[in-house]
């Protein structure tokens, strides 16, 4: 799955005209960039769920001919339902039983995903997230197992580390019969209560030399001076 419901209101007047999720990094959009690193890691289907701007997300989606993949939109049509939400509206699409991604579209990211789908798998966790060392208001606990623990200021600090998340994660569809929240949330929220309930969330750690969120005008600048760089790189 990838979020793509944003408003983008700090990207402004960027997004006076357009979702977040086509927001141009270097000539291609950030939800193009996004999608062509889920196909790259394995994945053949994917649902987008949109708002802000539905059309122009499914109108570029139809341009490039879904990518080559078989892509769903779930659109939030009243109004943005956050992480939580959406993936939880989103639910009847992960019907194979399979672990699968969710994925911010405003994250740019050089995580190995395979590495991150397969420490999922490995450990039999509800939720694996992509966490790393990074400045955030909002950092999450874990113990010595990467088992997550509670949030930075709100639980003993203790023998827990705090990491940022990625705003990249594998989920197992089981998780689904557990989130009782309704309405709009934040999927971290119900990460939160179910560990702890004593369920499996775990964290996975993000050491990739590079990540940035395009949350505002200076980092989207950042991400294409990277995505350059990137680019000549290879």
């Amino acid at each position: 799955m990838v979020f793509a419901a944003g408003l983008g209101t700090r990207l402004r007047p960027l997004t006076d005209t357009l979702p977040k999720a086509l927001v141009d990094v270097n000539g291609a959009p950030m939800l193009e960039l996004v999608i062509r690193r889920l196909a790259a890691a394995g994945v053949g289907e994917l649902v987008v769920n949109t708002h802000h701007f539905h059309e122009k997300i499914a109108g570029f989606l139809a341009s490039k001919n879904n990518f080559g993949l078989r892509i769903e939109l779930s659109r939030e049509e009243a109004f943005p339902l956050e992480t939580g939400g959406g993936l939880k509206k989103a639910a009847a699409f992960f019907d194979d039983g399979r672990p699968f991604f969710a994925y911010n579209a405003d994250v740019y990211s050089e995580l190995d995903l395979g590495a991150l789908y397969g420490a999922h798998r490995a450990s039999g966790a509800l939720a694996t997230l992509a966490v790393r060392e990074r400045p955030s208001k909002r950092r999450l606990m874990f113990d010595a197992g990467m088992n997550l623990k509670g949030r930075e200021g709100e639980a003993a600090d203790a023998g827990l580390r705090p990491l940022a998340f990625s705003g990249i994660q594998v989920l197992s569809p089981e998780i689904f019969k557990k989130i009782t929240e309704e309405g709009v949330f934040s999927v971290t929220a119900a990460y939160l209560r179910l560990a702890a309930a004593g369920e499996k969330i775990k964290g996975f750690e993000d050491k990739s030399p590079f990540w940035c969120d395009i949350g505002d005008l200076e980092r989207l600048e950042a991400v294409r001076s990277r995505a350059r760089a990137h680019k000549k790189v290879k």
